[in-house]
């Protein structure tokens, strides 16, 4: 009896092992100090400010790139202004806002997304430009064309 018992605790705990190392692999999950999971980030976000349209990928490294057209050029043409490797950043403190950041000479480009609620009036992408002192150059509501 008390060789099954064990037995049937070791399988337990071995699924449940297996299970949570499955759940780290899936790269659109992020951790939030163990206490839950950010919600999804996608692989590409295509979103559409009153100037520009905006497309951010995730890398084979990792990391994201950053390409812009204007808004009324086709996203098969070639980008106006390209950033390479970018940052994601987890925002702790806002209940899984989070922000993708890239840097460009002077200038420090940041698209947020904030998580929304039903009828929230928050659009649900932010561009936000900052020169590197921190002064706030631009903030404009993004709507979304491909999430």
């Amino acid at each position: 009896m008390i060789k099954k018992l064990l037995l049937g605790t070791l399988c337990i705990a071995q699924f449940s092992l297996i299970a949570a190392h499955d759940l780290k692999q899936i790269s659109n999950f992020t951790e939030d100090n163990g206490t839950g999971y950010f919600q999804n980030v996608p692989k590409t976000v295509i979103i559409k400010t009153k100037k520009l349209k905006i497309k951010i990928d995730k890398q084979e490294n990792g990391k994201y790139l950053y390409q812009s057209w204007s808004v009324n050029s086709k996203l098969t043409s070639k980008p106006s202004m390209i950033i390479k490797n970018g940052n994601l950043i987890l925002n702790d403190s806002t209940e899984g806002h989070y922000y993708y950041e890239f840097k460009k000479g002077r200038y420090v480009y940041q698209i947020w997304r904030y998580n929304q609620g039903a009828g929230d009036p928050v659009p649900p992408y932010a561009l936000i430009i900052n020169d590197t002192s921190g002064n706030q150059i631009s903030n404009e509501p993004c709507i979304i064309l491909k999430n």
